[in-house]
């Protein structure tokens, strides 16, 4: 079986490998306090131009989101997500195991606009009962969404006004960051998410690392104290420098933008070619994850040779199934899956 399900089944770029069998038994301090972490901070932090940023390692994007949500958020307050956010569907109530609500608004392909929370929070405000209700205390979306949908860089600038008009941190998950930078139609840079949003972080599981997450927080209060939020909530590696080593290498030479086009690229020939055959796609995703609308027949027969994700009910016989690419997808199997959909 041809493996189109997801785009962290692979390992991690060659480059990553040689570097850490290269420094295996070199020694270092523990905890992110070592040379290869500082040297891959000093690299995003000129990739982001966000020179005073604090940039913190983590070893997966539930437990970045899990232990930046908690501490921004007081005990009676909630994180205000899309409909179909990644904490809201697919993080097995992490959030809520925290004692925070995530707070959902209804979001066209997952994009949240500034004037969805200028109403949330005035409707919270002038609510007589506030009190008795869950305050909105910050603002989660991801980039690109789990629709496979981009944000345009105007949305984005009205949404951290939206945000900063009404006292709200914005936190951004990047998990496929690497493939929404390296797509033709976006027009939003690292150095645009460190002035816009209050912490962000970049993903490597996905793209191109063995695992880990860099979060990135540009300035401000969110920055006090929060190895100490990293080390309560069991995210404090020992062994920290196999992570900052592995961003050090990603950021050297455009590594993590460059080889995520391969991604974008094989994605958009397996769109290409459900549309030449008529088959209808979800939404517009001009990124990695791909969304046909197939027949029963259609996944059956492809289902002997690939492996997708079933994603929700369409209509009576429909249903709509996620395709992945990744920065390692080899283009054998994208022609294989093109050819066998232009067959159906």
């Amino acid at each position: 079986m041809i493996n189109f399900q997801c785009d962290y089944l692979e390992g991690a770029h060659p480059k990553i490998l040689e570097r850490l069998a290269e420094t295996n038994f070199q020694q270092a301090p523990g905890y992110g306090n070592d040379p290869f972490c500082e040297s891959a901070r000093a690299k995003i932090r000129l990739a982001c131009a966000a020179p005073e940023a604090d940039i913190h390692f983590l070893s997966g994007g539930t437990q970045t989101n899990l232990i930046v949500i908690s501490s921004i958020l007081k005990p009676y307050q909630g994180v205000l997500a899309a409909d179909s956010g990644h904490i809201a569907c697919h993080e097995t109530g992490a959030i809520e195991a925290c004692g925070h609500k995530v707070l959902t608004l209804p979001a066209k392909s997952g994009i949240l606009s500034g004037e969805q929370i200028r109403q949330a929070i005035a409707g919270h405000r002038e609510n007589p009962m506030k009190e008795h209700c869950v305050q909105p205390g910050m603002v989660y979306i991801s980039f690109p969404t789990e629709d496979g949908a981009l944000y345009r860089l105007e949305e984005l600038e009205d949404l951290s006004r939206a945000c900063r008009e009404n006292g709200l941190p914005l936190y951004l998950d990047g998990a496929r960051l690497g493939y929404a930078l390296a797509c033709p139609e976006n027009d939003i840079a690292l150095a645009d998410l460190s002035r816009l949003c209050d912490a962000f972080y970049i993903g490597g599981t996905k793209c191109g690392a063995l695992l880990g997450e860099a979060l990135v927080i540009p300035c401000g209060d969110l920055k006090k104290d929060f190895r100490y939020h990293i080390k309560q909530r069991g995210g404090m590696l020992a062994k920290g420098r196999l992570l900052g080593l592995q961003f050090d290498t990603l950021f050297t030479d455009d590594l993590y933008t460059d080889i995520c086009q391969n991604a974008i690229v094989q994605a958009m020939a397996i769109r290409r070619a459900f549309e030449a055959k008529g088959i209808p796609m979800l939404g517009d995703s001009r990124t990695n994850q791909q969304f046909p609308i197939l027949t029963i027949e259609q996944r059956r027969r492809l289902g002997e040779t690939y492996v997708f994700e079933y994603w929700a009910p369409y209509d009576g016989e429909r249903a709509v199934v996620r395709v992945c690419t990744s920065w390692a997808t080899p283009p054998k199997n994208t022609e294989g899956l093109i050819a066998d959909i232009l067959s159906l």
